[in-house]
């Protein structure tokens, strides 16, 4: 029976295994790919009036108008998206004609009335500057107002049109020779045709008139949108922009693609290892995290780019913590005696607040980057938040019911080492991890100054994006070298400032030179014509630099201020202190080695701080979930030094195998798109991978002696006011009653 309930459970597993590898291709078939995976172009415009203020009203205007235009040149997938108060960023894969596309995109909206001969009667100027507004009819109906400038000219024409036979005026938006009403007549205020509206014309009107028909909320407000968009006095300045070649595109898809199922295979193998069968059932919750993370974002209609790549990655390294977290305490209830469904019993119950509060602090960062990022830092963000949510529903629903399923058969439970890698020693050696932390202290005071000298002589190697420049990347099919390119830029002008060979005839160039758009396209003639060379260009101006700049200290600051308030709240402010001391020398460690190093600090580097901020105080919440719970035990004695010292070394025994096991696992992926992955996100990863070293050894020996340094201050002076305290209103000594 024992066994038929086992053959039965396995079978069910590998149906769901099944499913998921036939079903997985047409999701990943029809997930939007950014410019990064596929190739187009991108440009970022600034849109400013050309008199008064921006108003939201002109920006919707302005975004509903870029949408149209983008039909026209036939972009399936186009990524068009509001940034700030004053920005829209429109992302078109698969484009090749970027200055066709710039001139469609870029040119000022263009309203004209016409008659049905396609005649032009007036132009926008006779209204007023976004005078068209959303009201209704004497019916009660959805109608739209227009606001009249020039009211002579306006009371000419329409009583003009209303003697004719056909007394209709057409509105048109971006109206082009070609274009004609008898052929959009059908179609003529649909989102397929620039023809806006045909509106019968029964006398002339010298006031502000009312278009009225069978419109829904929804059409009167597009059509007020968009008639608005054509007499608007604003400008698009483009600000930056990007072409990735499709070869790049794919090149780097690919060796992500390559780099991830490795990086996953070997996780796999690891989870064996150490877990024995209970290590099967996390790289099962695993393939349905990464399964159910990509119909997800499928669903919300999400890009996928590079950074949101590097997020799943995270994610990975979350869902394979929750199982290490649920696996120790479950060995924790093997070793005091309980049986195998009693110790998952309880494991699962006592593991369950630190899994959540582990990921919640992950998930203000996540949320942070979402608010405060753009583009691509936006997609990263998407992906964290959708990784965290899943690695929750999945690792603590869907695998602790396949854990249990095969506990309930009772074929393990005499058989503790095969189920979760459980072996009965409990000759275990004691390590004073109190002691070897003082002497990581000596190498972390030797780090700081090191650290310290180097970020004053060597300073940070800026990127563009906090620079401001141009990069091209050149993949020739002719023979190159960089002393070629170099001689070749100084012959167009521009100040060589950084290079690199990224393979053979392929090469990436910066310069300081922001480039607009027709240098961009003498670039890319000049060395297509000279190597035949294809070429990925991206600008970055000194206003973006300015504002990346800027939204890179907010995130760090607010991410901070995040995780305090959380901690303190399901801790203590001590422990929020002491996690926090641990996350400075998290930051410092990957920000000192890249001064060290000259490795080049990006917007994408700037998103790994922030990431291992979120992962490390995971790291660091683990830990002080069992000093707390030690503590609880020892509410009935009075604390010593000796004793809160043992019981911070206990949880470091208890946790230190844990803390190794998921620094490792994160690592494999990190090392391995490192290795195999696109360079385009090598820079994260090598960030990355300084964080996880850095934030596992300061959550096991920084931000435990730093607590143990304040809890013994505390001890010492049980009455004395902490300085986070507040002192309360001061009691005033009466004498005879007080005093």
């Amino acid at each position: 029976m024992k066994k038929k309930k086992l053959i039965i459970n396995v079978f069910l597993c590998v149906a769901l295994f099944l499913i998921m590898i036939f079903t997985i291709a047409p999701i990943l078939n029809n997930i939007k790919f950014g410019l990064d995976l596929q190739g187009g172009f991108e440009v970022l415009y600034k849109v400013s009036p050309l008199d008064g203020e921006l108003t939201e009203d002109m920006l919707t205007a302005t975004y509903k108008t870029i949408s149209r235009r983008i039909d026209v040149l036939g972009v399936s997938e186009p990524n068009i998206s509001v940034e700030g108060n004053d920005r829209i960023r429109v992302g078109l894969a698969g484009v090749t004609d970027k200055e066709t596309a710039r001139s469609i995109l870029g040119k000022q909206a263009n309203l004209t009335f016409r008659d049905v001969n396609d005649n032009l009667l007036m132009n926008s100027d006779v209204l007023k500057s976004g005078g068209a507004r959303v009201t209704t009819d004497q019916n009660g109906r959805p109608a739209v107002s227009l606001g009249v400038k020039n009211h002579d000219k306006f009371y000419d024409v329409t009583s003009e049109i209303s003697k004719e036979k056909d007394n209709v005026i057409v509105i048109w938006l971006d109206y082009e020779e070609g274009n004609s009403y008898s052929n959009e007549m059908y179609k003529c205020g649909s989102d397929e045709s620039n023809c806006l509206s045909a509106a019968t014309v029964s006398q002339g009107f010298s006031s502000d008139v009312i278009i009225q028909g069978n419109f829904t909320e929804k059409e009167v407000k597009n059509l007020v949108d968009l008639i608005n968009s054509g007499s608007l006095p604003t400008k698009l300045e483009e600000i930056s922009s990007k072409t990735v070649g499709a070869e790049f595109g794919e090149d780097s898809l690919n060796k992500t693609l390559i780099a991830g199922v490795i990086g996953i295979s070997l996780i796999i193998v690891l989870l064996f290892i150490l877990y024995r069968f209970a290590g099967m059932i996390c790289s099962l919750g695993i393939m349905i995290y990464t399964y159910l993370t990509f119909l997800l974002f499928y669903l919300i209609g999400g890009v996928l780019t590079l950074p949101g790549i590097a997020a799943l990655v995270i994610g990975i390294g979350m869902a394979v913590d929750t199982c290490v977290i649920n696996f120790a305490r479950i060995k924790d209830e093997l070793s005091k005696g309980s049986s195998l469904k009693n110790s998952v019993k309880k494991g699962n119950k006592s593991s369950l607040l630190t899994i959540i509060d582990a990921n919640i602090t992950t998930l203000l960062v996540a949320v942070i980057l979402f608010i405060l990022g753009e583009s691509s830092i936006k997609g990263f963000a998407t992906m964290l938040i959708i990784s965290i949510f899943v690695t929750l529903i999945v690792m603590l629903g869907i695998t602790r019911w396949i854990m249990n399923m095969f506990v309930e058969t009772h074929v393990f439970d005499n058989k503790l080492n095969l189920f979760v890698g459980y072996k009965n020693d409990k000759k275990t050696k004691e390590f004073d991890y109190i002691k070897f932390g003082k002497k990581y202290m000596y190498c972390v005071y030797a780090f700081i100054v090191i650290g310290i000298i180097s970020l004053c002589v060597f300073k940070f190697n800026l990127g563009l994006d906090f620079k401001g420049g141009t990069s091209i990347s050149i993949k020739a099919n002719n023979e190159i070298t960089l002393e070629n390119i170099e001689n070749d830029l100084n012959e167009l002008n521009y100040e060589l400032i950084d290079n690199e060979k990224l393979a053979d005839k392929n090469y990436i160039v910066k310069i300081s030179n922001i480039l607009d758009h027709e240098e961009v396209a003498k670039v890319e003639k000049y060395f297509t014509e000279k190597y035949d060379a294809n070429t990925e260009i991206g600008v970055i101006s000194n206003l973006v630099k300015r504002d990346l700049i800027m939204n890179a200290f907010k995130s760090l600051l607010f991410a901070i201020i995040g995780i305090v308030i959380y901690v303190s709240i399901r801790f203590k402010f001590s422990y929020a202190i002491s996690g926090i001391a641990a996350l400075f020398l998290d930051v410092f460690s990957m920000i000192a080695i890249f001064s060290l190093f000259k490795i080049e600090v990006t917007t994408i580097s700037v998103v790994a701080v922030l990431s291992i901020i979120g992962y490390s105080i995971n790291d660091t919440i683990v830990i002080f979930d069992r000093v707390r719970e030690h503590l609880k035990e020892k509410e009935d004695k009075k604390l010593t030094d000796r004793i809160v010292e043992n019981v911070v070394n206990t949880s470091l025994k208890e946790t230190v195998s844990r803390s190794v096991i998921t620094t490792i696992t994160t690592m494999i992926p990190v090392i391995t798109l490192i290795l195999f992955g696109s360079k385009e996100i090598i820079n994260f990863n090598i960030a990355m991978l300084i964080g996880l070293i850095s934030g596992t050894l300061s959550s096991l020996f920084l931000a435990p002696l730093v607590w143990l340094k304040i809890t013994k201050k505390e001890i010492k002076n049980p009455n004395k006011k902490k300085w986070y305290e507040d002192d309360g209103p001061e009691e005033k000594a009466v004498k005879g009653i007080n005093a």
